[in-house]
């Protein structure tokens, strides 16, 4: 609008000198109403002009509407970025699973270390306690246990708490066992026999027997995969019975045959889902070996000590009865010679 007026003025001004002219204005007159035309600021709005006043109005309010469309992008992108991120509270987690003492639970490392199950919901590898199978031992029968990466929980702890994408399956094997924590005191002498181990639903084929151990004398363990492990333990025991005697000395005919690696790590390439099913016997306590420092070995020993006590102490007094028999029989003899 400022320009149209600054046009409409120049106009004017033009108009009102050519007038001034053409009346034979003198030249004074002519020389002071020449500076009221200003000139001089026709180049400063030379660009507007050159656009037209209307188009530069348009411009600007396109500039605006470009700003207003940027800020209203950026807000929305800003709310879908809100959106995509799900908290904790926006999921519904399965029921994350601690073994309790007496409960049997699967033992599993993958490859890297990193997705991993020791009976815990709350500390290494917790990720794989949702919905994991935990059997609750009652005596002796048959059992199951299990660990799953197909959860809710699983795919918010490994996948920055996106539970609808892509998720990371377990890769690799590092180690696997079925474990009874406190199962030494609770179950002493108990026997883990494996039936199947499926991974994804495909049973796998066991490389030999397994056998029941402890590592720590405190947790029942039946190795399933340990690389670290060569050959049984010293306390191994399977159906059979304890595989060595107390001195170390193998006592069955096919302990090679016993094997802490029923499988192989190629077959854990990729799994989702690894399912043990096992036997357990023994838990009547009918095959523990007591050690020498049990209390129920020492009573042992201290009865048959008292035993055999009694024994010499029985065979002592019969010899005494026996010689005092025959002292008095001797006696007898030697009066009746005297009479004769």
């Amino acid at each position: 609008m400022k320009m149209k007026k600054y046009l409409a003025c120049l106009t004017a001004a033009l108009l009102m000198g050519a007038a001034f002219t053409a009346c034979g204005g003198s030249t004074e007159t002519g020389s002071s109403a020449a500076p009221e035309v200003n000139v001089q600021e026709a180049p400063e709005t030379a660009p507007e002009a050159a656009n037209g006043g209307d188009n530069a109005e348009s411009d600007s309010a396109d500039d605006a509407g470009s700003e207003a469309d940027a800020e209203s992008k950026a807000d929305s992108e800003a709310e879908d970025s809100a959106a995509e991120v799900t908290t904790a509270d926006d999921v519904q987690f399965e029921e994350a699973r601690t073994a309790q003492p007496g409960q049997a639970y699967l033992a599993i490392v993958d490859g890297q270390w990193w997705v991993q199950y020791w009976g815990s919901a709350e500390k290494d590898g917790y990720m794989l306690s949702y919905d994991a199978g935990i059997a609750d031992i009652q005596g002796d029968g048959s059992y199951t246990v299990s660990v799953t990466t197909d959860t809710n929980g699983f795919r918010y702890d490994t996948n920055d708490g996106d539970i609808d994408g892509e998720y990371r399956a377990g890769e690799g094997m590092n180690f696997l066992a079925v474990m009874i924590p406190e199962g030494e005191t609770l179950y002493p002498g108990a026997v883990i026999t494996i039936d199947s181990i499926l991974v994804n639903g495909t049973e796998l084929e066991l490389n030999g027997k397994n056998y029941t151990s402890s590592d720590d004398g405190v947790e029942t363990r039946a190795n399933l995969y340990n690389s670290w492990v060569s050959e049984p333990s010293a306390d191994a025991h399977s159906t059979e019975g304890y595989l060595y005697d107390e001195d170390g000395n193998a006592i069955v005919d096919d302990i090679s045959d016993y094997s802490a690696q029923l499988v192989s790590p190629d077959d854990f390439t990729s799994w989702t889902t690894v399912e043990v099913n096992f036997t357990i016997t023994g838990t009547d306590g009918s095959l523990a070996r007591a050690s020498s420092g049990d209390s129920s070995a020492d009573e042992a020993d201290g009865a048959a000590a008292s035993s055999v006590e009694a024994n010499d102490a029985d065979t002592e007094a019969d010899a005494d009865t026996e010689a005092d028999a025959d002292t008095e029989a001797d006696a007898d003899a030697e009066a009746g010679a005297a009479e004769d």
